[in-house]
């Protein structure tokens, strides 16, 4: 079978290999869709924290179930499914609360062990979900909305609330996307003037802000003088993240979902006086994932124009370097097997 795989940073290539053999408790899934993300381009470039090569990456994937070797394993052959792709040990400090997403020895399929852009992949049973209401375009970006899900969760988020989303790509769009939907108040900036562009026409209730060096002042005009309850960075950018504790207003919450490689810095006499609550926030859990499906069974997200770039599986090794083109806008890409 094809597969494709990063051997280095900047090296991708296509190659051929056995399909894999079933392990107990596993399913063989065939692949019809990966999403690529900003993990996957991070690692392309070589500034992906987590991460050793070679690799074959992919975690956003939508496949059908293909072969089974459990006779009580509920899902059937031929079933549409979404992955989940974090592998928990089950036995770390973590994993006996049920906080599996932030497992101590947590194996991410597509950055700490092989990932989806292959033709098929052997994946454990338990983390597989039916989605047969929604199509292989759609189930292929539950993962990068149930992180957005699992952030504004860990926020502890409630109608009304005032938010900030720094980055627009395609976390910052999930998460503005589900805070409008929670009844948020949502203001959304970035330096990209196309994603701005992208999310003043899908999501009119948000107000947007160009970042510049009078974000704060703009958002207590939008806001009559107050800063916001809740800050999210989805860029991992160092600037944007080591100045987003600017934005929070006295008492409020800075919410990590970007990550960026090295040390971040904060003005320890500005988060203390605000008392601000810095909470990181580290993939989805099952919940986030199923939450997720309902809300797109809804068809309230804009999933048709949240895919920017559609690619061919065997044209992905030549095409990988354009994903990079800022002359276009780029949300979410999508390879098609």
């Amino acid at each position: 079978m094809k597969y494709i795989i990063c051997n280095k940073p900047g090296q991708i290539n296509l190659k051929i290999k056995n399909v894999p053999r079933l392990k107990k408790d596993f399913v063989l899934v065939e692949i019809k869709r990966v999403g690529i993300c900003g993990t996957d381009l991070h690692a392309f470039k070589g500034n992906q924290p987590f991460f050793s090569y070679p690799r074959i990456l992919g975690h956003e994937l939508a496949g059908i179930i293909l072969k089974k070797n459990e006779i009580k394993f509920p899902l059937k052959i031929g079933e549409k499914v979404v992955v989940i792709p974090y592998l928990e040990c089950g036995n770390c400090d973590a994993c006996k609360l049920k906080l599996f997403n932030c497992c101590e020895k947590i194996n991410v399929i597509g950055v700490h062990s092989d990932g989806g852009l292959q033709e098929k992949i052997a994946v454990p049973s338990k983390n597989l979900i039916p989605v047969n209401s929604l199509s292989f375009d759609e189930i292929a970006i539950i993962e990068p909305l149930s992180i957005g899900y699992h952030a504004l969760q860990r926020a502890k988020i409630k109608p009304a609330n005032k938010i900030l989303v720094i980055g627009c790509g395609p976390i910052g769009i999930g998460i503005i996307s589900l805070a409008l939907s929670f009844g948020c108040e949502v203001i959304a900036t970035d330096f990209n003037l196309k994603r701005l562009e992208y999310v003043k026409n899908n999501f009119s209730k948000a107000k947007i802000i160009e970042t510049n060096k009078n974000l704060k002042k703009q958002i207590q005009i939008i806001n009559k003088g107050s800063l916001v309850d809740k800050v999210f960075d989805a860029t991992g950018n160092k600037t944007a993240i080591e100045s987003s504790h600017n934005y929070v207003r006295h008492g409020g919450k800075l919410i990590l979902v970007g990550i960026y490689k090295d040390n971040i810095c904060f003005s320890h006499p500005d988060i203390h006086k605000k008392e601000i609550q810095i909470i990181c926030s580290r993939n989805a859990t099952k919940n986030d994932f199923k939450s997720i499906i309902k809300f797109l069974e809804k068809r309230r997200f804009p999933s048709n124009s949240y895919i920017t770039k559609k690619v061919s599986f065997d044209n992905l090794p030549s095409d990988f370097k354009s994903f990079y083109f800022k002359e276009k806008l780029l949300i979410k890409a999508m390879v098609e097997l």
